[in-house]
């Protein structure tokens, strides 16, 4: 487990070789060099929800990190937990409700598609013509939300705010989702920083 004031480091595949008893194909593995950020705290957890301002509304939430721009410090995500509502279920009617957490504020939810959106769902109840309301199927739809294999982290936010995003589509109500979103507070140097802001700030 990495303490505090450790390096972040990322992994890279540098050789491979097979086996020649089951054709198993091993890749070895080493730390790139570091980004330059040193980590400054330990597992931090935050929690937060939206609400749609009217049904079938996009609606955003922002979230404040309280991040000190005067020490070059970001928020490495390590993993995102998303939780929206169940879509209403209404005869004849495809109904949805898409939940996102990004790193800059959207005029849409978007999905993993979107390189500032960090974590995507989606709760569905697709229903055709001939289905009642208690008919419908439902679908839940979520990606990714921990930090993929070979990686240290999900994203990492260097302007101080997320967002928490959401629509429904053909529902009567108005939905809300939840999140949970884990990580820590690092220090970058100047030249790691400026790239960090200048990325977020243009995707």
């Amino acid at each position: 487990m990495k303490a505090v004031g450790d390096p972040v480091p990322r992994l890279e595949k540098i050789d491979c070789c097979v086996l020649p008893a089951d054709g198993m194909l091993i890749g070895f593995l080493r730390p790139r060099p570091n980004m330059a950020m040193k980590k400054t705290s330990s597992t931090i957890t935050i929690s937060a929800f939206v609400v749609e301002s009217a049904p079938n509304t996009t609606t955003t939430k922002k979230i404040d990190l309280q991040l000190n721009p005067l020490d070059n410090e970001v928020f490495v995500v390590t993993g995102i937990n998303l939780d929206p509502d169940a879509p209403d279920s209404i005869a004849n009617t495809s109904t949805t409700v898409d939940t996102s957490v990004s790193t800059v504020e959207r005029t849409s939810v978007g999905t993993i598609s979107d390189s500032n959106v960090m974590a995507s769902a989606r709760t569905q109840i697709i229903c055709n013509a001939a289905m009642t309301p208690d008919g419908g199927i439902p679908f839940v739809r979520e990606d990714p939300l921990t930090v993929p294999p070979g990686e240290d982290y999900l994203a990492i936010i260097a302007t101080n705010d997320f967002y928490v995003n959401i629509v429904g589509s053909n529902n009567g109500n108005a939905k809300s989702a939840r999140c949970r979103v884990y990580g820590y507070r690092a220090r970058a140097d100047a030249n790691t920083y400026a790239a960090l802001v200048q990325s977020e700030l243009l995707s």
